[in-house]
C-alpha cells in the first residue's frame, strides 16, 4: 500500500505550481480541468509522477489552520527527499525560504516549509538505510 494523492483546496493554482514545481522537478501537470463542486466551479490540476500527485483545486477560501493552534485539521504532510540541501536551493531560487528547521538527528535532516496557502510542508533527508535508525524515536 502507498499513498497515491494528496488533494488540496487552495488560494491560487500557479502559485502554488511554482512551489511544488521548484520541490519536485521530476514531476509535472498530469492533468487539469474544471468541475462543478456544490454549485460553484472550480479548476483542477493533477502534478506528480505515474504513482503519486497532488491535486489542486481553487477556489479556496479563508485561510488554512492555525499552525500553533490546537483546530482539528492538517498539521503538516512530508516527503522524502534524496538531496535536501539541492531541494533547498530550488525553492529559494523560486522564491520561497524555509519555515523552521526540523530536530538534529545524526540519521535524518528535515525542514518545514509554509507553502502559498499557509498548508506545512515537510521534507527529510535520511542519512541511514536502516529502519531502526531513521525511525528512531528517542
Amino acid at each position: 500500500m502507498h499513498l497515491e494523492h494528496i488533494n488540496l483546496v487552495v488560494n491560487n493554482i500557479e502559485e502554488t505550481l511554482t512551489f511544488y514545481q521548484a520541490a519536485f522537478p521530476n514531476w509535472a501537470v498530469r492533468g487539469e480541468g474544471e468541475q462543478e463542486w456544490f454549485g460553484k466551479t472550480r479548476r483542477w490540476l493533477h502534478f506528480g509522477n505515474n504513482e503519486q500527485y497532488l491535486v489542486f483545486c481553487s477556489e479556496g477560501e479563508g485561510t488554512a489552520r492555525d499552525l500553533t493552534g490546537h483546530q482539528i485539521g492538517l498539521a503538516h504532510f512530508a516527503y522524502v527527499v534524496t538531496n535536501l540541501a539541492e531541494m533547498q536551493a530550488r525553492l529559494l531560487v523560486a522564491g520561497f525560504k524555509h519555515a523552521k528547521d526540523g530536530a538534529e538527528d545524526p540519521y535524518r535532516s528535515n525542514i518545514y516549509y509554509i507553502d502559498p496557502n499557509g498548508i506545512e510542508v515537510e521534507f527529510v533527508e535520511y542519512h541511514s538505510d536502516l529502519n531502526e535508525r531513521r525511525n528512531a524515536y528517542a
